[in-house]
This record gives C-alpha cells, sequence and structure tokens, in this order.
C-alpha cells in the first residue's frame, strides 16, 4: 500500500501529540501510549502493511513538525514513542493472528485425521488449507529418533524444500503426534517421494511410509492409517528400507487381520523349535534370513555370521523339528508365513498368545 491508502484515523492525534511533547518536553502518557497500541492492533486486523504505517507517521511528524524550537529532541522522542507502541501494537495483533490460525488449522487436521466434523463443512475448511477433499489424495508420515512440533526447524525445513521445488501444488506439510505428516493430491506422487527424501535426511534417517492415494474425506484418513500401519509393521518385521509404500506391504495386514488362525499357525508350525537348545530364537532368526535372502544359503549364513555349513545344520534341525523342510517349496509357503506371523505377533516374546 502507498501511503495515500492509510486512512486518517489510524493517525488520529499524533499531530497534537507531537505539539503538546515538543512543548513541554514531556514524555507520552500511559493513556496515549495505549491509544496508540490499539491503533496499531486495528491497523494489523484491518491488513495494513507496517511499513506504509510507519511511512504515513513519519509524514505526518514533518507536515506537524514544530515550528520555531530550538532542539527537535523532544519531537523526536515523541515520534519514537508513537511509532514504537504504534508496531507494538501491530505486532501483538499479528502474533494473536498467528495463534488463531495455527488453532485453527491444528483443530483442522485433528477433525481431517480422526474422521469428525461434518463432511460437508470439513470440506469447505480444508479449502481454506489448499485441499479440496472430493479429489483424491495421499498422505506420507516420516518418524524420527525424536518428536516434532509443528514450529520446530526439522519440520520448517522440509516445507521450504517442498515449497521451492513444487511452489503451491495444494500440499499440506503438518505434524501430528510427533512425525512429520504429508497431504498431497493423489496424482502428484512426485511430491511425495521428494517429501520422504526430504524428510529422511532432516530427521538424520527417520523411516518414511506413505498411504495409497484414496478420494473424499474418507479416504485422507484411509491413506494417513495406511501409512502409519506400514511404519509398525516395519517395526514388528525389522524393515529397514528408508521409504515404505503401503502399496508394497498389503500382504501383512491380510495375514494379520484374523490374529487368532495366525496365532494357531505360529502356535502349530512353529511350536516344536521351543524344545531346540537355547530355545526357538536363534532357529527362527535363520528362517527369517534364509527367508529374506530369497533362500539362497550363502548369503543368509553371512548375514547371521556363520559358515554356510552351520546354517545347513540349523535348516536339518528345524526340518526335523517342525517336519517342514525350509527348501521344500512344498513346505516352504506355510513356514514363511508362519515366520512373518511369529514377526507380527511378537513370538516366541512374552507378548504372546494363543487364546
Amino acid at each position: 500500500m502507498t501511503e495515500r491508502d492509510i486512512p486518517e484515523h489510524y493517525l488520529d492525534g499524533y499531530d497534537s501529540i507531537l505539539k503538546e511533547v515538543a512543548a513541554t518536553g514531556r514524555r507520552l502518557t500511559r493513556d496515549e501510549i495505549a491509544s496508540r497500541r490499539a491503533l496499531g492492533e486495528r491497523a494489523a486486523e484491518s491488513g495494513f502493511g507496517l511499513r506504509s504505517l510507519v511511512s504515513a507517521h513519519l509524514s505526518a511528524a514533518r507536515g506537524a513538525w514544530p515550528r520555531g524550537t530550538d532542539s527537535a529532541d523532544g519531537a523526536l522522542a515523541a515520534v519514537q514513542q508513537v511509532v514504537d507502541a504504534f508496531a507494538e501494537g501491530y505486532e501483538r495483533a499479528q502474533r494473536l493472528a498467528v495463534r488463531q490460525e495455527e488453532a485453527a488449522r491444528r483443530e483442522f487436521i485433528d477433525d481431517l485425521l480422526y474422521g469428525r466434523s461434518d463432511l460437508g463443512r470439513l470440506a469447505e475448511r480444508a479449502e481454506r488449507f489448499g485441499l479440496r477433499l472430493s479429489h483424491e489424495h495421499a498422505v506420507a508420515v516420516a518418524g524420527g529418533a525424536v518428536v516434532y512440533d509443528e514450529g520446530d526447524p526439522v519440520p520448517r525445513q522440509v516445507e521450504r524444500a517442498l515449497i521451492s521445488r513444487f511452489g503451491d501444488r495444494s500440499i499440506l506439510l503438518t505434524t501430528k503426534d510427533g512425525r512429520l505428516l504429508c497431504i498431497a493430491p493423489g496424482h502428484q506422487s512426485e511430491v511425495l517421494t521428494y517429501f520422504a527424501k526430504q524428510a529422511h535426511a532432516a530427521t538424520d534417517g527417520g523411516q518414511v511410509a506413505i498411504g495409497r492415494p484414496q478420494f473424499g474425506p474418507g479416504g485422507v484418513v484411509q491413506s494417513y492409517e495406511e501409512a502409519l500401519s506400514s511404519l509398525e509393521i516395519a517395526e514388528r518385521l525389522g524393515l529397514d528400507d528408508p521409504v515404505l509404500r503401503a502399496a508394497d506391504l498389503l500382504v501383512y495386514p491380510v495375514l494379520a487381520r484374523d490374529r487368532q488362525a495366525m496365532a494357531d499357525l505360529v502356535h502349530n508350525t512353529l511350536g516344536p523349535l521351543t524344545a531346540a537348545r537355547g530355545g526357538a530364537q536363534p532357529l527362527l532368526d535363520t528362517l527369517t534370513a534364509y527367508f529374506d535372502t530369497g533362500c539362497v544359503a550363502a548369503e543368509a549364513a553371512r548375514r547371521l555370521s556363520l559358515s554356510v555349513r552351520a546354517l545347513t545344520y540349523r535348516l536339518e534341525r528345524i526340518h526335523k523339528l517342525t517336519g517342514a523342510n525350509p527348501s521344500d517349496p512344498a513346505h516352504r509357503y506355510m513356514l514363511q508365513t508362519a515366520v512373518i506371523g511369529a514377526r507380527l505377533l511378537d513370538w516366541p516374546g512374552d507378548g504372546f498368545a494363543t487364546g
């Protein structure tokens, strides 16, 4: 805005204050300072720029400058006090507006991710934050060694990188439960891929999960929950991939959906391993490494820091105890599914139960 755009009522009483202070040498009274603060707040709420407002005050000071005085110290001190109080009020209004915006944003995010609020009203509020919930969206979630809040340096660093790369593309970046979260249009997969790269680096190697694109407000919730589930599955299975895609991990929720059936399979298939010397865990680790390497004995042995002969002995021991041969394709699927189930259900840990 230019100086001419600033309404005169934001300068009400300014000239008389200058004249009186210059004549008497007094400082501004408490009421005069409070009135300047109040004008600053109102100017901020009306959307005027602080630079233009200060310029208007300086122009008004030139017009009201006391004539015939030997010293300008008093007048200049008054100008300084007026502008300082006015700017303080302006900044206070700005901080309040920011807090209100942050509160509205946080309330919207909570309502969106928990599936609360009227869907029509939620869609209207979403447009304020650049989202069109009638379209397809996908959600990425990044965890780190520490928890993050929205104003922390790490989220701000990732947000700056996204804006620099993609500009305004209806992207919403925030935090939830200490994790970084990015919501983007479902057809713009490159946005979440770039977010994953930036978040992984900014969180010092934190893992990132990307949910599948889904339609509507409920789709955002579903994609978010898929991303969270992917991070949980990765933790249980020891998956160390920097980026996880829910679409690539669909088999695990399917296997875990019937917990009782999975517990029965684990107990019946792998239960005999508990009779081994040293317990079931070393043999379970052997099966895990063997299947994770595509049943390549040499690579599995290397991962376990064993000789191939020692690994072969363990596989034979597993065959003897369970009756299932890991090298036999007819038995392999059952054993591998049971191993996945054991990792999902924390078998043979204390939390495992068959009932």
